[in-house]
């Protein structure tokens, strides 16, 4: 699952910063320029913007699907191997009881 999903997350990063970069850029050149650089500078800070949104939204669209996935294999497992569950889920609620009753 994280196979699919770390390099999408890396370049997301990426534009990320590169959107931050043009910012900072754009910031640095209002107080010195005017005119048509300033346009092109927030012209190109909108697009990375854009660009970084739309994978955003493609990103949210992969973990939702992964984590659907997931819920229908653990529920396949849980009709499978329902003994199993139980003492998987007993043991955890011990744990969290004990885990809780030392505070």
């Amino acid at each position: 699952m994280t196979d699919h999903v770390s390099p999408s997350k890396d370049k997301l990063v990426a534009d990320l910063r590169l959107v931050v970069a043009d910012a900072e850029e754009l910031l640095a050149a209002t107080a010195h320029q005017t005119g048509d650089a300033l346009a092109a500078l927030r012209e190109r800070a909108q697009e990375n913007l854009r660009n970084a949104r739309h994978k955003l939204v493609g990103l949210e669209d992969d973990v939702r699907i992964k984590a659907r996935e997931a819920c229908h294999a653990t529920n396949h497992y849980v009709h499978e191997h329902p003994w199993t569950a139980i003492g998987v889920a007993a043991g955890v609620g011990l744990l969290v009881g004990m885990l809780i009753s030392r505070r």
